[in-house]
């Protein structure tokens, strides 16, 4: 088979739906640039695009079949197209030595060659480039161990984790033992695990240790202190919960190394998102602070690790100087990112990262139904799940199964009818913001899927009408009506918004219209005008409501089984709620299948942290 035929058959899978445009354009770039790579080559390129957009970072290429039908939501028609291709055309990447359009040595990966061939896995560059930064980063921070002096160690690790009286072993204390002794610390539990309330302890502990060490007597400044996640929502709870665990703390341990712990508390910087942290230049893809300009940090924790993507990870490490404490904190049972990398699961799995990890195992938040379904979840255990759901009295947990989409709109009337009523109240607009966004908080409806009159385009369409039907919104004129919950599909680091944050639109003191964010106690008003890309989000997917809680969550599967529904999709849907969940499920086996379907995303970064 020639270059020319393979192209034809990947336009040809374009046009069914198999492939994007963007997988058959690398393909054809491939063959423009490198007139010589193998017809073979071109088919794995375009595989390999296909994948990551499902979020894979590699291909393996010793079952190239059963790969696809594992991981591509093909129908069988594709996958037997793919197979008559694979007999056409064999995979023979020890062929592909020589060509320009890909790097069978690594040590040649720096070049500019598109494409990386190594450990049996086709990459992009970039990819390749990026997990190589990942594993020796933190290698070199898990092998980096630090003095302490444990006198004073073991006195300040009894002050903030007293022990526990039933002598379990305290997971806490241990995640400040590591954190005290290394400059890479991971903690991972579950929501309620006291994650951030063990950070704000490391925080205390760091600093009191810190005070310590100067042999003159002399004073020792401050920490510079890093809090950051990768949305605003997620970093606004970490500033949040953090002060909630300091002020905790004052009248137990009065002072810190000398100094009042009131005026350290108030001077921690407000957490922010990654990509505001490590300062984007605009028009790039590049940041303000790189390896030759490092953050000016001493310690950096970063919360919602789960949904740090590849590229990310590594530009912060990048950016990060060596001589910096990382404490990483994250849910490895959480959704990974929407872009390309599973970073938490592979940093969980690499035995090099063991000593440097604590997992925190009990879980104050959820108790009784919804802690029993969150059990059942993480087990794998469909039937207990369903059980869950069926049999709760305490009206925690409710199961919806309709035939149709239309019947989630009363529980969506009453859900949002305290955002409207608060918007339509006294007061000043802004007054009428803050409150209509705080009960927005109240209640979500979160889908699996974006389209279709089950996803998030039919779902918040249908709302709104709803809602106008109801009397809560007024009839619309254009797009940026009263009352509109509208969410950022990309940052705006000049306007200090991100990709995730979520506005409301009410019109200002002179009448114009504005989009409302909160950030922690204050108020952000932004002329619509500005705004660049937005959704309206009074449905918005289980992605995007990683590092948001609310009160009542109502989770919407569709009535056909596929990839996209996952354990760690049904439990991070499941564990925004809390108080209240609602699972909408036309076929409630869907629960059962999804729970037993674990995500595992392609890539090589596990493998080059275990060299």
């Amino acid at each position: 088979m020639t270059a020319a035929a393979t192209l034809a058959d990947l336009a040809a899978w374009q046009t069914a739906g198999w492939l994007r445009p963007l997988d058959v354009a690398l393909a054809r770039f491939l063959h423009d640039t490198a007139p010589t790579a193998p017809p073979d080559l071109l088919l794995a390129a375009a595989l390999l695009s296909r994948l990551e957009s499902a979020g894979h970072s590699a291909l393996p290429l010793d079952d190239l079949p059963g790969t696809a039908a594992e991981r591509l939501d093909w129908p069988a028609e594709a996958l037997n197209a793919l197979a008559q291709a694979l007999a056409a055309r064999p995979l023979r990447p020890q062929a592909w030595t020589g060509c320009a359009a890909v790097a069978v040595d690594p040590r040649d990966a720096e070049g500019g060659s598109p494409l990386v061939l190594a450990d049996g896995r086709l990459a992009l560059r970039r990819h390749w480039r990026d997990e190589g930064v990942i594993a020796r980063q933190l290698r070199a921070r898990a092998a980096a161990l630090l003095p302490v002096d444990e006198a004073q160690a073991t006195a300040w690790l009894d002050r903030l984790f007293p022990p526990r009286a039933d002598g379990e072993v305290d997971w806490q204390r241990r995640a400040g033992e590591v954190a005290l002794r290394g400059r890479f610390t991971l903690v991972t539990g579950g929501p309620g695990t006291g994650k951030t309330w063990t950070a704000a302890r490391l925080l205390v502990l760091l600093q009191a240790l810190r005070g310590h060490g100067a042999p003159d007597g002399t004073p020792v400044p401050f920490l510079r202190v890093g809090l950051a996640a990768p949305t605003g929502k997620a970093a606004a709870r970490l500033k949040q919960s953090i002060q909630q665990a300091l002020h905790g703390l004052r009248p137990a341990l009065g002072s810190l190394a000398g100094e009042a712990l009131d005026p350290w508390a108030d001077t921690l910087p407000p957490a922010r998102t990654l990509h505001a942290l490590l300062g984007p230049r605009p028009g790039t893809w590049r940041f303000r602070h790189d390896a030759t300009n490092p953050l000016p940090l001493d310690l950096l924790i970063v919360d919602e690790a789960s949904m740090v993507h590849l590229a990310l990870m590594a530009r912060l490490l990048d950016a990060l100087p060596p001589a910096a404490r990382l404490v990483l904190l994250g849910d490895p049972d959480q959704l990974a990112s929407v872009e390309a990398g599973a970073v938490l699961a592979d940093l969980c799995a690499a035995p090099v990262l063991a000593p440097r990890t604590v997992a925190l195992r009990e879980s104050r938040r959820f108790h009784g139904a919804i802690g029993a379904l969150a059990q059942a979840m993480h087990a794998g255990d469909g039937a207990a799940a369903l059980a869950a759901l069926r049999t709760d009295v305490s009206g925690t947990l409710a199961l919806q199964t309709p035939r149709d989409a239309t019947a989630v709109l009363p529980l969506a009337v009453q859900g949002y009818r305290p955002v409207l009523q608060a918007l339509q109240g006294p007061g000043t607009p802004a007054e009428r913001a803050r409150a209509s966004l705080q009960a927005f908080e109240t209640f979500r409806l979160l889908c699996a899927l974006r389209e279709g009159p089950w996803g998030v385009d039919g779902l918040n369409a249908a709302v709104e009408q709803a809602l106008a039907d109801a009397g809560l919104l007024a009839a619309r004129r254009g797009e940026w009506f009263t009352g509109r919950p509208v969410m950022l599909l990309r940052n705006q680091p000049a306007l200090g918004l991100f990709n995730g944050d979520i506005g409301l639109v009410l019109p200002a003191d002179d009448g114009t219209p504005r989009a409302w964010f909160a950030e922690g106690e204050a108020l952000h008003a932004v002329a619509v005008g500005r705004l660049e890309q937005v959704q309206t989000a009074f449905a918005m997917t289980v992605h995007k409501s990683q590092g948001s809680e609310f009160g009542h969550v109502a989770l919407v599967l569709p009535p056909e089984d596929g990839p996209l529904l996952t354990r760690e999709l049904v439990y991070t849907g499941l564990t925004r709620a809390r108080e209240r969940f609602t699972l909408v499920a036309p076929q409630p086996a869907l629960l059962g299948r999804a729970v037993a379907r674990r995500t595992r995303r392609l890539g090589g970064l596990g493998a080059r942290l275990a060299r």
